[in-house]
């Protein structure tokens, strides 16, 4: 079963920049949608942003204009880059793709949704 892994995560100070990244434990087509999700402390998941296997891209009110996601087509290596950082951006980040049969999330208005997630990589704005 392919797994995602993450890693980038950090504390960083508010105003700051980091760079999430999610690497498949082996290779999956370019055909698959990608995301990010996140999920503070007594708050639920939430979707952050998602990239479709054409590359169209939709996002979180909360985070447009400083949230940017990419894919690397060669690897399906995603990436989340993370500018001007504020303290309500502190919470464990999700990769998620659509690797398995079950029910899709579908989130942000995206044209598709994911059903498997990652370990997450804990992002802490101080």
């Amino acid at each position: 079963q392919v797994q995602l892994v993450e890693s980038g995560g950090g504390p960083v100070q508010a105003g700051g920049s980091l760079r999430l990244s999610c690497t498949p434990s082996q290779y999956i087509s370019n055909s698959y949608c990608m995301g990010w999700f996140r999920q503070a402390p007594g708050k639920e998941r939430e979707g952050v942003a998602i990239i479709d296997a054409d590359g169209a891209t939709s996002y979180a009110e909360s985070v447009k204009g400083r949230f940017t996601v990419s894919k690397d087509k060669a690897t399906n290596t995603l990436y989340l880059q993370m500018n001007s950082l504020k303290p309500e951006d502190t919470a464990m980040y999700y990769c998620a793709s659509d690797l398995s049969d079950g029910p899709l999330v579908v989130v942000l208005g995206a044209e598709c949704g994911v059903n498997t997630w990652g370990q997450g990589t804990q992002v802490t704005t101080l």
